[in-house]
Order: structure tokens, then sequence, then C-alpha cells
């Protein structure tokens, strides 16, 4: 198999593929004839790479025996997994009925302008991924958005920029992954 000699790991530094892929065999080893360990060893390894990569799908495949659009058929039907690199801070916006009732189409639309991603993406600096959700269970507290585990509830369009300049300051401190406050009502 040949493979980019970079990529990028969750350090957020280019790692070369050879590095990254001898972190990855021992989870293959560990979990390849455990019952039902395939979705584990992807969770872990997308742990280590901070994404699912070809060359890693390949490389789970073939030490799962599997097909690799048997394993890529996994990737793409949870939607925890990502095929993508992702930010640091994932933030996904609930569009179920409580919060697209209360706002939440004119929050998505405000965050696309602010981070200047669409859903799916991955801003430039990849600090965040934009996502969208279909309920956090959180309807009496509608529009809800998460940024990583942490709930935000009750927001107005008008003060997303407020939410992310909580992750941006705590970036530009080198505490980029300490969680922003609990529960934030703006």
């Amino acid at each position: 198999m040949k493979y980019e000699n970079v990529s990028t790991c969750t350090c957020g530094e280019e790692v070369p593929v050879g590095e990254l892929l001898a972190r990855v065999d021992p989870v293959i080893e560990q979990y390849c004839k455990k019952p039902g360990g395939l979705i584990p060893a992807l969770q872990i390894v997308q742990g280590i790479v901070g994404y699912l990569p070809e060359y890693a799908i390949k490389r789970i495949a073939a030490g799962f025996g599997k097909s690799y659009s048997e394993v890529a058929g996994v990737v793409s039907f949870y939607s925890f997994f990502s095929t993508m690199p992702r930010g640091r801070h994932v933030i996904r916006v609930c569009l179920g009925t409580a919060c697209y009732v209360r706002g939440a189409g004119q929050v998505l639309e405000a965050i696309r302008k602010n981070l200047q991603v669409d859903v799916g993406e991955t801003t430039g600096d990849r600090v965040f991924s934009l996502e969208v959700a279909r309920c956090f269970g959180a309807c009496g507290l509608a529009p809800a958005i998460m940024v990583d585990d942490d709930v935000h509830h009750r927001v107005k369009a008008s003060r997303v920029g407020e939410i992310f300049g909580q992750y941006r300051l705590r970036e530009s401190e080198g505490n980029g992954f300490i969680m922003a406050e609990r529960s934030v009502v703006l």
C-alpha cells in the first residue's frame, strides 16, 4: 500500500504516516480477535490520528480480515467517525424540532458566517469543525448547541461569536482542551 509521507495527528503536528501506523498496529492486534472489536478499534485509531484517513481504514480492514468497503461502510454509518480532519473543538447544532422552531436555523447560519465554514467542514486553523445533530435532550432549553461535551442553551444567533471566543481564548492561552463552563446561557 502506498501512503502520503506525513499526516496530521490529534496533536496538530505533521507526523510521518509510518509512525502513526506504528501506533495503530497494536490497537488492531488487541481488538481484531475480540467479538465486536471493530468499533472500539476505530474509535481508538480516530483518537490517535484525529480522524480515519483511507490509509488507516485499509490497515484496520487488513488487520481484521475484512474488506475495505466493509470497514468504510461502518465508518460512514456512524456519525461519530470522520474521514476528514476535525478541529480541536467540534460544534454540533441541534436541528431537532424544538430547537429548529426556536431559531436553530438562524443560529446555524450565524455560526457558518462567524466561522466561515459549512456543515461538515473545519476552519482553516483546525480549531473548529461544524456538524448538525437531531436532539441533545435539552428541548426545554432550545435552541441548543454543543461544543465538544459542553451544552450551550438558549443560544441567540447574535451571540455565537461570544461562545467561540471562549474557546479561541483558551486556544491562545495553550489550554485548547479545557472545557468551557457548562450550560452557558446567552
